[in-house]
């Protein structure tokens, strides 16, 4: 059965990029950048790439750079998009709650969600971050954002979403206490402008279950912070008003 995050990604890549949600990235590398103290010696790994937006911008600024995503459609457009940069990036189509590499990354992001948390299941979710584990070498970094569940706790998910995707139709939300889990129906069109219903489930966590979902995976320092797109800062305490959260963490 084709998953809902499947199917959206399917043929979605020009429409993906005019998300505003992917007008940040400047921003968000150079935020990576400083974190990673501009050493251009290490090896990252983009987990969720998409059309390689943070990929590209990192390998144009000198860095070695792998993406993965599940998404052939996606992978195409950033083979596309770093050929008309000319900036040499490996997109690789994998799943990212298997990934093959093991300890060969100094750097791993996973960013705008990167798949995590589309998946169905918490189980799936956690092999993600499993497989980030094992791509990573010793003392290695790991940075992503995910959904804060603080959020949904606090306002309405279905407000915020239909705020956010003026041309698109999010309705039908029903965010389950128990699990954590928003589900909706969700309306677009792709690149052809076919017109899509997809019954979407995403996960939203807190942060002490991200915290020890890490530390039990070996991760010894988790740092949670606000994220705002394309202002990246660890001045930014996270508050009930972020609707994702930026996550580092390091082994």
């Amino acid at each position: 059965m084709t998953q809902w995050y499947e199917q959206l990604f399917e043929n979605y890549a020009n429409k993906y990029e005019e998300e505003p949600f992917t007008k940040g990235t400047v921003g968000e590398v150079d935020f990576i950048e400083k974190e990673i103290r501009f050493d251009k010696s290490l090896r990252l790994l983009d987990i969720g790439c998409g059309t390689g937006r943070h990929a590209i911008e990192l390998a144009s600024r000198g860095y070695n750079v792998v993406g993965v995503d599940l998404s052939e459609s996606q992978l195409a457009k950033a083979r596309c998009n770093s050929q008309q940069k000319q900036v040499s990036v490996q997109f690789l189509r994998a799943d990212a709650r298997n990934l093959a590499f093991q300890r060969e990354f100094d750097v791993v992001t996973m960013i705008c969600e990167g798949g995590f948390p589309l998946i169905e299941t918490d189980e799936m979710n956690f092999s993600i971050l499993k497989s980030a584990e094992r791509a990573l070498k010793e003392k290695g970094t790991f940075m992503f954002t995910t959904l804060n569940g603080l959020y949904p706790l606090f306002h309405s998910v279905k407000d915020f979403v239909n705020s956010h995707y003026e041309n698109d139709i999010s309705h039908r939300n029903s965010f389950d206490l128990m699990t954590f889990r928003d589900y909706s129906e969700y309306e677009t069109t792709d690149d052809n402008g076919v017109a899509k219903k997809l019954e979407c489930n995403e996960r939203y966590y807190i942060p002490s279950e991200i915290t020890w979902l890490l530390k039990s995976l070996g991760f010894i320092r988790v740092d949670i912070y606000g994220c705002q797109i394309g202002a990246w800062t660890r001045e930014k305490k996270l508050t009930t008003e972020d609707f994702e959260m930026l996550v580092i963490t390091t082994k």
